[in-house]
């Protein structure tokens, strides 16, 4: 080949398509998470810090959420490239007309629960009629809550559920806002935030054990961006099963890595301590008994379909709609 009208050898050649390689703009990309850090965002932390997702050419922008609903929307209104929050909350979003696609998998299993201050003497969930819990507006936790209520024999006007702000969650549960015995929230990280912040060990009545099989966290993505954007969308997701894969290895670097960017608590002994807790559970999530070949990401047919009939039959949603029609595998195998 010539440039400038000198002759370019085998090695000069490679040499400038490396350096063409790599002045190649990188994708910026913004992940939205569905809440302030905590445990189980780690993988994301590690994979930026290690390169992961900078070596598949994507400059990545983690942000912090208020909500798995906000965090989808956030996608669906074009802020956002990508979400990390709750499936159920994705499904039923896109089942109004959003136009968002779960592209993976990462915590397979629901950790959701109702969490109650043992002080308050309840031990069984019939307990909790004519009692007052506290969630936030936009937390994935609340789309299936009035299928547990139901399946336990309780209306959702037996309970006094109330909205606090964003970010205010536990210290409202310890102050016993409103007279709230407890909190809609996700056993991998509120259980571990209350202890961090002098509480006692909740009682926990985790909605697995009232019929909810449900998918867990999804990353999600818009239709248009999979259409037009594909490569992009495989790069993410490959660097983000990466990031994940690396994490299970050492989740203590991944908390570390976490601690690098977010600074302060987060990076003192105690903080690492909480996260470290925090992401043992999605750890111990990221495949569920229905994925027998353990493919991270997977998004797995059985329990995306169990999870719409539980939706159709309480949630209201679409009884025509497609459990298929809610993700994808394309990136994943």
């Amino acid at each position: 080949m010539k440039i400038f009208g000198k002759l370019i050898g085998a090695a000069a050649m490679a040499a400038l398509v490396g350096m063409s390689a790599s002045a190649k703009a990188e994708d910026d990309v913004k992940l939205r998470l569905n809440w302030m850090y905590y445990g189980s965002h780690a993988g994301f932390a590690l994979g930026k810090v290690k390169g992961y997702y900078k070596d598949a050419g994507i400059n990545l922008d983690i942000r912090s959420g208020n909500g798995s609903g906000s965090a989808h929307r956030l996608v669906a209104n074009g802020d956002s490239t990508f979400s990390y929050g709750s499936c159920g909350s994705m499904a039923k979003l896109a089942s109004e007309g959003a136009p968002l696609v779960s592209v993976m998998v990462i915590d397979a299993m629901g950790t959701e629960a109702i969490l109650i201050n043992p002080d308050s003497g309840i031990k069984d969930i019939k307990d909790l009629k004519g009692k007052a819990l506290l969630t936030t507006a936009n937390a994935g936790v609340n789309t299936f809550f009035p299928i547990v209520l139901a399946n336990a024999g309780l209306a959702e006007s037996d309970i006094t559920l109330t909205n606090v702000a964003d970010g205010a969650l536990v210290s409202s549960y310890l102050q016993g806002a409103g007279g709230a015995v407890g909190i809609l929230g996700g056993l991998d990280d509120k259980p571990a935030e209350i202890k961090a912040n002098g509480g006692k060990e909740p009682v926990a009545f985790p909605y697995s054990s009232y019929g909810v099989n449900q998918v867990g966290y999804c990353i999600v993505a818009t239709k248009d961006l999979i259409e037009k954007n594909p490569d992009l969308v495989k790069r993410f997701v490959q660097a983000t099963i990466k990031s994940y894969k690396e994490t299970e290895k050492d989740p203590v670097a991944a908390v570390a890595a976490m601690g690098d960017i977010v600074g302060g608590t987060m990076n003192e002994d105690a903080g690492k301590a909480q996260a470290l807790e925090v992401l043992k559970v999605t750890l111990g999530i990221l495949y569920s008994p229905a994925n027998k070949d353990k493919v991270l990401g997977l998004n797995v047919d059985s329990d995306w379909a169990d999870m719409i009939a539980l939706m159709k039959k309480f949630n209201g949603l679409d009884p025509n709609a497609d459990p298929k029609s809610f993700y994808t595998n394309a990136f994943v195998q």
